[in-house]
């Protein structure tokens, strides 16, 4: 399902067994499937996405750091 969010607090997602990464403030695309959430954005010219698993998604929304917007 596709919707659209704000991140608005820290969100963080890692790539492979590296450090986590923090997803910047700002508008966001969300897709969302049974296990993950895909977090995509642009800045400037600059795209960007993040996979992060459903739970973590949905811990997110229910601290406040990401709102869903539709």
């Amino acid at each position: 399902m596709m919707q659209t969010g704000q991140i608005v607090g820290k969100v963080e997602y890692r790539e492979g067994d590296g450090p986590t990464i923090e997803v910047r403030k700002g508008p966001v695309d969300i897709e969302t499937t049974v296990t993950d959430a895909t977090l995509s954005w642009t800045e400037g010219e600059d795209r960007g996405s993040a996979a992060i698993p459903l739970a973590d998604f949905t811990r997110y929304v229910n601290e406040g750091a990401i709102r869903v917007v539709q």
